[in-house]
């Protein structure tokens, strides 16, 4: 499932890697939505959901972190933002303010878990409304707002020519296929591999239609992502083959991509 995925990572190129995939809740060893994208020195925390922040300090130390950057405020996409602040705050050494981008309140619940004053002074959140495009150190972000149970923000990162486009969690709509237009990775929520129980088919997606989103859009490489817990990745891939007959691969912890 994994073809094409290599962990090449030169410090000029951008690099995203995958801390953690799964949809809803972690699953046994795994944890939820999580990214560490890298250009150029510059490292961005991408949707620090359940469990990511243990996998990520495998990789960085806790103030080595540049900016967090989330699509919603589902706790799945948010809620380790907690414990990456208390390693920073109560870890020893000095750490600045973490930059923390976010749709206007999406942050507020998880910056509200401590105490007053415990975590005061360890973040500086700045909204962005979906819609608006801003620089974030050597990044270009541009945002889409798609379609969730709570309002949410496609992200495209441009760095040196090159095109990440996450989706956060969607429904079905146009505007995915303008969000991954030509983007080096595609990188598509698929919570199930082809339907959607349809209390939810107008807030979240499948396999099937991110393969049809990629391909319409000329995606180099889609790497599906949000799989909920027991979702076989063998049906998901095959699903998104139909139509999608690129570079494709299911998000787990420890997957590299070099857009380079």
């Amino acid at each position: 499932m994994r073809r094409g995925f290599t962990p090449i990572g030169y410090r000029d190129r951008m690099r995203m890697t995958v801390l953690g995939g799964c949809g809803a809740w972690p699953a046994a060893g795994q944890a939820c939505s999580g990214y560490l994208v890298e250009h150029d020195g510059f490292r961005l925390l991408v949707d620090p959901g359940y469990a990511t922040v243990p996998r990520l300090l495998e990789r960085v130390a806790a103030q080595d972190v540049d900016a967090v950057l989330l699509s919603h405020g589902h706790p799945d996409h948010c809620a380790d933002l907690n414990p990456l602040l208390r390693a920073r705050v109560l870890g020893g050494g000095a750490a600045p303010a973490l930059p923390v981008h976010a749709l206007p309140g999406a942050a507020d619940r998880v910056l509200a878990l401590d105490e007053p004053g415990t975590l005061a002074g360890a973040s500086a959140v700045s909204a962005f409304a979906a819609g608006e495009s801003f620089e974030l150190g050597p990044l270009r972000v541009d945002t889409w707002p798609l379609p969730h149970t709570v309002p949410n923000a496609g992200l495209r990162l441009v760095a040196g020519g090159r095109v990440l486009a996450y989706t956060g969690d969607t429904g079905p709509s146009d505007a995915v296929v303008e969000l991954a237009r030509g983007a080096d990775l595609f990188l598509a929520e698929a919570s199930f591999p082809e339907q959607v129980p349809a209390s939810a088919a107008r807030y979240l997606s499948n396999a099937r239609q991110a393969g049809e989103a990629a391909a319409a859009a000329g995606a180099g490489r889609l790497l599906l992502t949000h799989l909920l817990p027991g979702t076989d990745p063998d049906l998901a891939g095959d699903a998104a083959r139909r139509a999608y007959h690129g570079d494709l691969g299911v998000a787990r912890g420890g997957v590299v991509v070099d857009l380079g």
